[in-house]
């Protein structure tokens, strides 16, 4: 890959990552257009396309629909019934107070808001932007047989700084989650609509749990 394209992608990824944390946004999630618009020039620039990533309309079936949602109900309760129940044993995390988990309790107006952005933004752009396109840069620049594994492993990380606002406990969730999303696409082939599928399914449980006043 060409140095320009290197630093290019770089940049990129930087700028998705940071974005969120700015304050440069217009509106809720603002930052989601331009970084969007950013991949797709990134894309345009190397000659690649969303195809190449692993979002294709005509990969669109039904079968990502139940394996993402049922992916997804195994991987909340295996954080919230498994994992977290035996990690708080050994580990005191601090309580982050997140306004909007107190917010969302009863409230169904913000309930169907957080619904419609778990879909938009958790499930297409994050799978686009992260699984897709910041994976496959990734995995172009680095070198080696093990690309792909370090590409993934980056990329695990890399979304759960992403989401460190929610928390340390948020962070973790997302490094466990997203991995699973992540695994589930490269399982079936790269088709982005099995980890879109299960992203948004996971978002949803959460929010609804969240909503009910059981999380």
């Amino acid at each position: 890959m060409k140095l320009r394209s290197i630093l290019l992608n770089i940049a990129a990824i930087g700028i998705a990552i940071i974005l969120p944390y700015t304050g440069w946004i217009l509106f809720p999630f603002g930052y989601c257009f331009p970084v969007f618009i950013l991949v797709w020039l990134c894309l345009k620039y190397q000659g690649d396309s969303f195809s190449n990533i692993g979002f294709r309309f005509k990969s669109f079936r039904f079968k990502p629909i139940w394996v993402g949602v049922s992916t997804a109900i195994l991987i909340f309760c295996f954080l919230q019934y498994a994992f977290f129940p035996v990690l708080e044993q050994v580990v005191e995390f601090e309580d982050v107070g997140n306004a909007l988990y107190e917010r969302i309790r009863g409230n169904a107006e913000l309930y169907i808001f957080i619904l419609v952005m778990g879909w938009v933004v958790g499930g297409l752009y994050e799978e686009i932007v992260f699984h897709g396109f910041i994976f496959t840069r990734l995995e172009k620049m680095l070198p080696g047989k093990y690309a792909t594994l370090a590409g993934f492993l980056i990329t695990s990380i890399l979304f759960s700084l992403y989401h460190l606002q929610l928390g340390m406990v948020g962070a973790i969730n997302a490094l466990i989650a997203g991995a699973g999303y992540h695994a589930l696409i490269i399982y079936y082939k790269r088709n982005l609509w099995f980890g879109i599928f299960c992203h948004a399914a996971f978002d949803t449980i959460a929010a609804t749990f969240l909503y009910l006043g059981y999380l």
